[in-house]
């Protein structure tokens, strides 16, 4: 069997490290993304969808990436990976991809290699073109891996929305100016939204019907759940 993975999940050598280098790549990357594109209805692919998260512990420096993939029909878990490694990169608001992405790709080359196939969907705790420059870590996820990506956030970066109505399926536009970024999209009665994006090579109506499927049970969905429990347990165990 080979170890080769496509797409491949390496960091790019001119990763930047600089806050000027990153805001110069988004700019020079973002027209990279594709908006549309044909993934399968939620619940019928025959592959899997996949949840990536990530947690940190900023005493020893260190932020652990989980990839985890459930099965597109049922939900159920079908495999798991995690990776941990320093941070490379301050923390500045729009710039989180640069902390985040180096974790997160070896976790995903990681579970690719173990499902042996890729993955429908790759859903991310963060933002798609919900972003001020277009181009969050679900838009940069989507360019690097060339994997349909979506952002499913808990909070809109400060751009402005009417609230949705109060059922589960209600929705209502995330607008920068007159355009629109994303959607505020209920995922359980009476409960606050949450805030969907397209990442690359979905459609915003698809991230919506996608985060309604995987978010059955709770308000958050399934694979930012099982995801977010993944990379808080290797965070831990990196410190035993």
């Amino acid at each position: 069997m080979t170890s080769a993975v496509d797409p491949r999940y390496e960091l790019p050598r001119d990763w930047p490290t600089t806050e000027a280098g990153a805001i110069a790549l988004q700019e020079r990357t973002r027209a990279s993304v594709l908006i549309g594109g044909e993934v399968p209805a939620p619940g019928t692919g025959t592959g899997a969808v996949v949840g990536v998260d990530v947690a940190y512990d900023d005493e020893r420096d260190l932020v652990a990436a989980a990839a985890v993939a459930l099965d597109a029909r049922d939900l159920a878990v079908v495999a798991e990976a995690t990776a941990v490694g320093r941070v490379s990169f301050p923390y500045v608001p729009g710039l989180l991809a640069f902390r985040e992405i180096p974790a997160v790709l070896d976790a995903l080359g990681d579970l690719h290699r173990r499902l042996g196939s890729r993955p429908d969907l790759v859903v991310c705790d963060g933002y798609g073109l919900a972003h001020p420059r277009r181009f969050g870590l679900a838009s940069h996820l989507g360019v690097l891996t060339g994997l349909p990506t979506i952002g499913v956030a808990k909070n809109p970066f400060g751009f402005r929305h009417a609230d949705p109505g109060p059922r589960r399926g209600d929705w209502a536009p995330l607008l920068d100016g007159d355009e629109e970024v994303g959607r505020a999209l209920r995922t359980r009665d009476g409960v606050k939204p949450l805030f969907v994006s397209v990442g690359h090579r979905v459609t915003i109506a698809d991230a919506c019907a996608y985060t309604l499927h995987l978010a059955r049970d709770y308000r958050q969905p399934e694979t930012t759940r099982r995801a977010d429990a993944l990379c808080r347990r290797a965070l831990k165990a990196a410190g035993m």
